[in-house]
């Protein structure tokens, strides 16, 4: 097995208490050390940003100095994993404003030409997996929401970048898992973890 660079992005806003997020993300970085794998982790809730307001404060605009090294951990990175949950839909609006900042030109792609439209991706040969967890089952938000807000994630920011491929895993119904059953995504996720998918 090859040995990968693993980025762990902690997007659940709430750090006052631990949420199923935090302890699949723990259980991901332990089955990835153990197997060898490095692994780096941003938590964006500890993070100082601003929110992005205007086109030319993302295209002109510096990237805050609290950014910088979560930027770096991107650009170090092999494999990324982001987790969240599902907030109205989509993901929490901390994590989008997080990526709204990181993903500027110059970084996560560059402009060809003077046409502005046609870009190169600056972040390929990385992969990806995306951890959502909801109160809704997750066969309904795949199939009858048709997993919008994840698919848009995939496709207008990740896939933008070059990031490919980007695989999910969708844990439905959070509110009512018992333990064992939490118990069983722990060990899924550890088990991810070892082998860096």
């Amino acid at each position: 097995m090859t040995l990968q660079r693993i980025l762990l992005v902690q997007g659940h806003p709430d750090m006052s208490q631990p949420h199923l997020c935090h302890g699949l993300a723990d259980a991901y970085a332990l089955g990835a050390q153990h197997t060898g794998h490095l692994v780096r982790r941003t938590n964006v809730a500890e993070l100082d940003f601003p929110l992005l307001r205007s086109q030319q404060a993302w295209e002109e605009g510096s990237l805050p100095a609290g950014l910088q090294q979560a930027q770096a951990d991107i650009r170090w990175a092999e494999h990324i994993v982001f987790f969240f949950p599902l907030w109205l839909g989509d993901m929490p609006a901390l994590l989008k404003g997080f990526l709204e900042q990181i993903a500027r030109p110059g970084f996560a792609f560059e402009r060809e030409g003077s046409n502005a439209a046609f870009t190169k991706k600056a972040l390929t040969g990385r992969s990806a997996r995306i951890v959502v967890t909801m109160g809704m089952p997750a066969l309904l938000y795949r199939w009858y929401f048709r997993a919008h807000s994840i698919k848009s994630l995939e496709r207008n920011i990740l896939g933008f970048v070059g990031i490919k491929p980007v695989h999910e895993t969708l844990i439905g119904m959070t509110a009512s898992l018992n333990e064992a059953d939490a118990g069983k995504w722990l060990k899924k996720l550890q088990r991810m973890g070892e082998q860096a998918q």
